[in-house]
């Protein structure tokens, strides 16, 4: 059963708190797709050399956003230089 704003409210939610889930869940929901577009791309556009594919994908999958993160800054930037994809 879904439940609508009208019941959260009705059930001693205020407009701060509502605003607050609103947020987080918009900020978890953006993490979630950010992290699964950084391991699709990892698992499809690095080189099969090395272990390097299978180490970004388990640091991406152990450590969420925070690994698609430091994925997108350090090492995406040297592949596309690499590799030129």
């Amino acid at each position: 059963m879904i439940i609508g704003l009208t019941e959260l409210a009705l059930v001693g939610f205020g407009a701060e708190e509502l605003l607050l889930l609103l947020i987080v869940g918009v900020f978890g929901l953006g993490g979630t797709i950010f992290w699964i577009w950084a391991l699709v791309d990892c698992a499809t556009k690095e080189s099969g050399q090395g272990n390097d594919k299978i180490v970004w994908v388990v640091i991406i999958l152990l450590t969420h956003w925070i690994g698609a993160l430091i994925y997108l800054l350090v090492r995406r930037p040297t592949r596309v230089r690499e590799l030129g994809r």
